[in-house]
């Protein structure tokens, strides 16, 4: 970071030092003066107040001069910036992936062409370009932009916002884009306010969210909002805005640094000019945004950068430009006669395993796992299982999912699935991590190799759409509670067969009248709701039966 800030900017420290060499001179003047009044005669006081009245001026000048030298500049914030928000992009043609929203025939094009973008939520994961995107439509509709993170402002910041943006409008006509930061955080209270402000029109809201919107946003919010969801970016997308960030920085190096250590040696002692001349250099650096970067020739003077650690960039910032460009610049800091090996681990152990244990991806795995072993795929369920625990998943969290998986995908085929699924849950209460991944492991396998049979389930789901049809719908008299002689005298149980006193069966009206006849359970065998789909009984034949027919075809054929 350092080493790229102090050269990348060397006007900066000129102007930065300039100050530095004029305070010597006002102090030489002064101290100049004060002998003079300390050596000379006495003098009366006005001329001694006049004197004091000078320095007072001479000081202001001196103040006033530095401070014009500083605001011309870079300020320190922007030195201190990371290499991300340095390099953030300021229009579309710099912006990198989300081509199904920055292509020419894409709906946001559209809109930007007519001039009306409205309300946004942004939904994405980190480091997709979410604030890059917002910034750059706010700039594209030249709007006023202001950019509040829920995180740390609240109604009354909002709000403040609401009232600048009226009178911006009512005075110039011109509108205001305001950046919400992670939406998701506002409360629903917090999220209602923003209301009645988008709907008048009197500002236009990007909200930025790495959660669904449809579980952590306001029904009334998401109505007047437009949600364009952001992918995450691809490997050929970090690759691309790496290599931009290393021209973009190769473009602030001095000429003379961008030469091997030995070349410029020898050019300073013979006097010669360098050898790589400014129009090779913009040669190298259209070709390397035609071109991946390879490692037979590395951005000099970075020689550490080479293709294998650009790879390994790549790999490890799993879609997230912000850590790409992050790693970018630790190497870039690094330097250049580092081991390559010694760099690669250090890359490594800088990231963190990306998991949040409330966020999408949890539950996005615990549903591939439950989808896994209901497909009988013991080896996905597996990966999944351990893909979760290594991060840090709840075991308790992954056996309570287990438990409903035995009741609900393998049921009545077999019995021993649930007290197994159950035993699994009572270990990992009992014993913990790291060892009840064991007992995790043995019930996964379990389940995913048992057989398979949903009749409870879907049953239950036939009922409680009946019941939910009309929920007082009365109980037959039949198959009433009568406990008092009252109850028997209205009528309570009459006619009611107790099954146990016959040697035959023996007929109830167990349901109301509307669904007698009606079959929430079907029968061992029942095949009349299921689908039979010709396409995908080949495409598992070819993929996961090695080619061979499915043992079961010809019966389940004959049963439809």
């Amino acid at each position: 970071m350092n080493h790229v800030a102090s050269e990348g900017e060397p006007s900066s420290r000129s102007k930065n030092t300039a100050p530095k060499k004029l305070a010597p001179i006002f102090s030489k003047t002064r101290d100049q003066h004060t002998s003079n009044l300390a050596d000379g005669p006495l003098v009366p006081q006005s001329m001694t107040q006049d004197t004091l009245t000078t320095s007072k001026k001479r000081k202001f000048e001196v103040s006033s001069l530095s401070s014009k030298r500083f605001k011309g500049t870079p300020s320190n914030l922007k030195l201190a910036m990371p290499l991300a928000e340095r390099l953030r992009p300021q229009c579309l043609d710099e912006f990198f992936g989300q081509k199904h929203l920055t292509g020419p025939e894409s709906l946001l094009t559209s809109m930007l062409d007519s001039g009306i973008i409205g309300s946004l939520i942004l939904w994405g994961p980190p480091g997709c370009g979410k604030t890059t995107l917002a910034r750059i439509l706010a700039r594209h509709m030249d709007c006023s932009f202001r950019e509040l993170s829920a995180t740390s402002s609240g109604a009354n910041d909002v709000r403040a916002v609401f009232e600048e943006a009226k009178a911006t409008l009512s005075l110039t006509g011109r509108k205001t884009i305001l950046f919400l930061d992670e939406v998701h955080r506002f409360s629903k209270t917090q999220q209602d306010v923003l209301l009645p402000f988008i709907e008048q029109g009197l500002i236009q809201m990007i909200g930025a969210t790495t959660e669904n919107p449809s579980f952590r946003l306001t029904g009334a919010l998401l109505s007047r909002c437009r949600v364009l969801v952001l992918e995450r970016l691809t490997d050929d997308d970090i690759r691309g805005i790496i290599t931009s960030a290393v021209e973009r920085v190769l473009a602030s190096v001095p000429h003379e640094q961008q030469q091997p250590e030995c070349e410029r040696a020898a050019s300073q002692l013979v006097g010669t000019e360098p050898t790589i001349s400014q129009n090779s250099l913009s040669l190298s650096q259209s070709q390397s945004s035609q071109a991946p970067i390879n490692s037979d020739g590395p951005f000099l003077p970075y020689a550490q950068l080479t293709d294998r650690v650009i790879s390994s960039i790549v790999s490890l910032s799993t879609g997230d430009a912000r850590t790409a460009l992050s790693l970018l610049e630790l190497v870039l800091a690094s330097k250049p006669d580092r081991d390559e090996h010694t760099l690669l681990a250090s890359l490594r152990q800088s990231v963190s395993t990306s998991y949040d244990r409330v966020g999408e991806s949890h539950y996005d795995m615990i549903s591939a796992l439950h989808k896994s072993i209901r497909g009988s795929h013991g080896s996905a369920a597996m990966y999944w299982l351990a893909r979760m625990l290594t991060v840090g998943e709840d075991p308790l969290y992954i056996a309570r999912r287990l438990v409903v998986c035995a009741s609900e995908d393998i049921g009545l085929a077999d019995a021993h699935a649930l007290p197994l699924a159950m035993a699994a849950l009572q270990a990992c209460q009992v014993i913990g991590m790291p060892e009840c991944r064991i007992n995790l492991a043995h019930c996964v396998c379990y389940l995913s190799e048992a057989s398979k049979c949903t009749r409870a389930y879907e049953a239950y789901n036939r009922a409680e759409v009946a019941a939910k049809s009309d929920p007082k719908m009365a109980v037959p008299m039949a198959v009433r509670n009568a406990p008092t002689a009252l109850m028997k005298e209205l009528g309570y149980a009459e006619g009611y067969n107790y099954n146990p006193s016959f040697r035959h069966p023996v007929h109830n009206d167990y349901l109301p009248i509307a669904f007698r006849g009606n079959k929430f359970l079907k029968e061992v065998g029942d095949l009349s709701d299921k689908n039979w789909d010709e396409q995908e009984l080949l495409r598992w034949e070819r993929e996961e039966n090695g080619g061979q027919l499915w043992e079961g075809r010809s019966s389940a054929q004959h049963s439809c």
